[in-house]
């Protein structure tokens, strides 16, 4: 899914544009036992609480497409017969009236996860009717040939307040304040099927992660089963050391320069348009750039092959988790230069009799300390 289409079922999150049938609800302790379990109409909510529900969904699909909104592929056998694929779409199908295969959802979620303290399994079902647009964006009224149906799942941790003091207005003072439990915001969670242009894909679910270093493989493995990715940073951080290892001493300033620039302005270009998918950059595309930036042939041989061995043959990065676009910094064991990185032009090395420096170029408004100084001739 692209931006806009998340937007778009994003945008369902409030009273007035939502058809959300069923909210269930599953309390687990931090003994993964099953304390409490509803099922209700998100109309019979007081408006408070309902706006609360719709809010933690909204959450679930918050985030950064490729990091922490993951797309996870069903191969066709799974669509076919797949146990795991089948109870998702029995899900969807019955609107998560069925308490057998919520329950089946539930405990599958409560025995793979790992996730201390209490929680909050939600799911909800809604049944989007959506509306025919023209290329212009114009929405049309006229009826719908597609009901997007769809099932969204948060797993939220619950929480003990901290002690406090509170106001009191009966007595005009001030009292201790009992800790309460309350649901915070969701770890986790997923939608399936997927709206990908703007129609249903049930060979595919959206995953979301708080925490895009921690994917809970085993939840994935538990719901999907899917082998969960690599985190971004392990993505960055592989990538990085693959760099390191394969170019050794032609790994130069001009090299890293080459690769971050381009991939940075790609990344600009891809942010403008909310209709493209993330963008992913590919193994062939980095030797390109490697040697576009002067790096021998046998150490672009010696990228692919390592490179081959840490992610896949012709296995592409979502851009985002190879190089931090709106970051450049250089470090030393005792000096960090943070540099705007539309100007990392303004950084060079060289050796100057015999010692090698980091040169930067500096025309006006340089401060140390805070503090306006000159640089003489």
């Amino acid at each position: 899914m692209n931006r806009k289409e998340i937007a778009e079922i994003r945008r369902r999150f409030s009273l007035d544009k939502n058809a959300i049938s069923c909210v269930r609800g599953c309390y687990v302790n931090e003994k993964r036992e099953i304390v409490a379990t509803f099922s209700r109409p998100l109309i019979s909510f007081p408006q408070e609480e309902a706006e609360k529900y719709l809010a933690i969904f909204k959450r679930t699909l918050a985030g950064i497409p490729g990091r922490n909104l993951i797309d996870v592929e069903f191969r066709p056998d799974q669509v076919m017969d797949g146990e795991a694929h089948g109870l998702l779409m029995g899900l969807k199908n019955t609107a998560l009236t069925v308490d057998r295969g919520v329950e089946t959802l539930c405990r599958r979620i409560i025995d793979a996860l790992e996730l201390e303290g209490n929680y909050l399994i939600l799911m909800m079902h809604d049944a989007y009717d959506v509306p025919f647009r023209h290329t212009d964006e114009n929405k049309v009224d006229v009826i719908s040939e597609e009901v997007f149906n769809y099932i969204l799942v948060s797993v939220c941790p619950v929480k003990l307040t901290k002690p406090a003091l509170s106001y009191f207005a009966d007595d005009n003072a001030f009292h201790s304040l009992e800790q309460e439990w309350v649901v915070a915001a969701p770890e986790l969670g997923f939608m399936f099927p997927t709206f990908d242009d703007r129609a249903t894909n049930i060979y595919s679910a959206l995953y979301y992660t708080r925490d895009a270093d921690n994917l809970h493989g085993e939840f994935i493995d538990a719901v999907f089963n899917a082998d969960a990715p690599m985190p971004a940073e392990e993505q960055r951080e592989t990538f990085q050391a693959i760099l390191e290892d394969a170019l050794d001493e032609d790994l130069s300033l001009d090299v890293v320069q080459a690769v971050h620039d381009t991939l940075r302005e790609r990344l600009e270009e891809n942010d403008k348009d909310k209709t493209a998918e993330p963008l992913e950059i590919s193994p062939r595309e980095v030797v390109s750039l490697l040697e576009s930036a002067g790096v021998p042939e046998e150490k672009l041989q010696a990228f692919e092959e390592k490179y081959d061995a840490q992610f896949g043959e012709a296995v592409s990065l979502p851009a985002r988790n190879v190089v931090e676009p709106k970051k450049f910094e250089v470090r030393t064991p005792d000096v960090v230069v943070q540099v705007n990185p539309q100007r990392s032009d303004l950084l060079e090395t060289r050796v100057i009799d015999g010692v090698k420096y980091i040169l930067i170029r500096a025309e006006e408004g340089v401060e140390v300390n805070g503090v306006n100084i000159s640089i003489g001739e």
